[in-house]
């Protein structure tokens, strides 16, 4: 059984002006299916080696896969459906599997435009990935396809979507295969080292209307603070990594485990820098314990402090105020660690006049760094469905926190893109001038002074905000966000996730019983029949 593992190759101008993040997914998915009795297998990151279609079609070429499986973001989704629309012309008999959390919403639309998909991963990938890989290996595809749990597949004009697989429950049972991994291509420019990004937890309790992370994972769960410091010393030892970001929306939830975490990484002296994302009411929370996180390594903290006004905090459910933002910065800056403000900018009711409010709390805060991202709604969030028909544009491929999705009442999209420049300008300018070159010595100054690199670096290259593609140099004037109008809204009624069985008749429950036998089902399968 030979797999195929390709990640699209798709740039927004985002979070990657800060170097080449690994792809976890890959390492995840590769650990499963190799601990379940299948090695073949490869990685291209196409992304990463930016490849073109005619590099990807002739790698395919080379490889004689029977599984061909890919992942898609929101706004990487079009590349990934080229992806294996190629695959599939490269390989007819293959079995193309797409997952991701865009998928996992919206896999009736995208079952519907990209017909060579042959199934789609719904949630978690680990367990899932492995059933139908087996299906497939046992010759059950696709007769059997209806009994493994967490897919959707078109069956004629149809599409099918299985019930939900359970979350995966034994997180520190999962053992990721980083070694698929192109390492020496990882590179975090503000530090000049490999960076990793190993998960901690999965899930989170906060419902951000903006968000759909809670809805992807379903359940909070969390791992072993020692078996994740195994994991970052493994990547350090074999693949040379030397500054990791934990990929969790909030590592900090469980202040018993963070703290195990951090002590685990001060008692085995492994040196190593890193950083997270979390909430200000943890930092709040954990002022005092601000000195231990530090001693164990963390130097970044990115703060979804989101608004400057009160108004939008409650909007995104944020259950935070603007006093207590400015205050976690400070805590934050006063122990030594860079602090990140995160705004939230481009709903329809921004103004030029609300830009600059979040412009001047900036200046009052006094992060480290501000990051001021387009409002993106994502297509299966609580948000997008109460914006309705405020929301235009439904190219997906501009879905990248860059782009101004939403038109705002009072400015045009140029205009926003504009003001949102004028900040970074501003901002950034005063960094360079006057505070990074003085912020102190040691690894705090020499992080800053990377980190104005990253920009400098993007910024030169035309790489950040996009600003390259939109023709933007500094006048609204020339911008043009080249919005592939013939793109439409989804049929949101069938945006579905936690899939419920419908009542069914004792002949449809007989019938489906005697085909979970038949396909060699288990006690799984045969539950799923008698529902």
């Amino acid at each position: 059984m030979r797999i195929l593992l390709l990640h699209p190759n798709y740039h927004s101008g985002g979070a990657e002006i800060a170097g080449n993040w690994p792809p976890a997914w890959v390492a995840y998915l590769a650990g499963a299916l190799k601990k379940a009795g299948y090695p073949d297998l490869r990685f291209v990151d196409a992304m990463t080696n930016d490849l073109s279609e005619d590099q990807i079609r002739a790698i395919l070429r080379e490889e004689k896969p029977d599984v061909i499986g890919c992942t898609a973001i929101t706004p990487s989704i079009y590349k990934a459906e080229r992806l294996l629309e190629i695959a599939k012309e490269e390989h007819p008999d293959a079995v193309t599997v797409l997952g991701g959390i865009h998928a996992t919403f919206m896999y009736n639309q995208v079952l519907g435009e990209a017909p060579w998909i042959d199934a789609i991963v719904r949630g978690e990938g680990e367990e899932i990935i492995v059933n139908l890989v087996k299906a497939i290996d046992e010759k059950r595809w696709p007769e059997c396809r209806k009994e493994i749990r967490g897919i959707a597949y078109r069956d004629g004009s149809d599409v099918i979507a299985t019930v939900a697989a359970p979350t995966v429950k034994d997180l520190d049972g999962i053992n990721p295969d980083w070694s698929v991994l192109e390492w020496e291509k990882y590179i975090y420019i503000p530090m000049g080292k490999r960076v990793a990004i190993p998960n901690m937890a999965r899930g989170c309790p906060f419902t951000c209307s903006f968000c759909s992370q809670w809805k992807f994972w379903r359940d909070y769960r969390i791992r072993d603070p020692k078996k994740v410091v195994d994991e970052i010393e493994t990547l350090m030892r074999e693949h040379d990594v030397g500054f990791f970001i934990l990929a969790d929306e909030e590592p900090t939830i469980n202040k018993k485990k963070f703290v195990a975490f951090c002590e685990e990484l001060i008692r085995r002296d492994l040196k190593i820098l890193w950083g997270i994302n979390t909430r200000v009411t943890d930092i709040l929370r954990d002022e005092a314990l601000l000195p231990l996180y530090r001693k164990a390594g963390l130097i970044h903290v990115s703060l979804g402090t989101e608004a400057a006004a009160q108004l939008q905090l409650d909007r995104f459910n944020k259950e935070t105020t603007v006093a207590q933002n400015k205050k976690a910065i400070e805590l934050l800056r006063n122990a030594g660690i860079v602090v990140e403000a995160q705004f939230i900018v481009g709903l329809e009711n921004e103004t030029r006049e609300t830009l600059e409010e979040t412009y001047r709390m900036a200046q009052d805060w006094k992060p480290d760094l501000a990051n001021w991202s387009m409002f993106t709604p994502w297509p299966f969030s609580d948000l997008f469905r109460d914006l309705g028909d405020k929301v235009e544009v439904f190219d997906y491929d501009k879905y990248n926190f860059v782009t101004p999705i939403m038109k705002p009442d009072a400015m045009d999209r140029a205009e926003l893109l504009d003001r949102v420049m004028h900040n970074y300008r501003r901002f950034y300018m005063k960094k360079a001038l006057f505070s990074y070159p003085w912020a102190g010595s040691g690894e705090r100054r020499r992080y800053l002074l990377g980190c104005l690199k990253a920009f400098l670096k993007s910024g030169f290259e035309r790489k950040f905000y996009d600003l390259g593609r939109v023709n933007y140099w500094g006048k609204k004037d020339t911008v043009d966000f080249a919005f592939d109008r013939t793109r439409q809204r989804a049929d949101m009624s069938k945006v579905e996730w936690q899939t419920t069985h419908n009542r069914k008749s004792n002949k449809q429950v007989g019938q489906e019983a005697a085909e979970a036998m038949a396909c060699g089902g288990g006690k799984e399968q045969m539950e799923d029949a008698m529902q």
